[in-house]
């Protein structure tokens, strides 16, 4: 097997982020954390149900194999 790398996130660390994930889900959070897997800590998370409405979901792990897409909602300094 290969070696795995971490991902390039620092950048991110601390800024609010979208992230779209399989099954046509999306949840909103601060990046507090990350693996080498992309496996991704946010706080102050939330799910987009729709347009108008979300979900409180607080502290979430997300695997890095469900997540789609990442976005910032925020500036990121490079």
């Amino acid at each position: 097997m290969g070696k795995t790398t971490a991902p390039e996130l620092k950048a991110y660390m601390d800024k609010k982020l979208h992230l779209q994930l399989n099954a046509n889900r999306s949840i909103i959070g601060v990046l507090r954390g990350f693996d080498p897997f992309m496996n991704l800590h946010l706080a102050d998370a939330y799910e987009e149900l729709d347009g108008n409405t979300y979900d409180p979901l607080g502290v979430v792990v997300v695997r890095g194999n469900s997540i789609v897409s990442m976005d910032a909602l925020e500036p990121i300094d490079v």
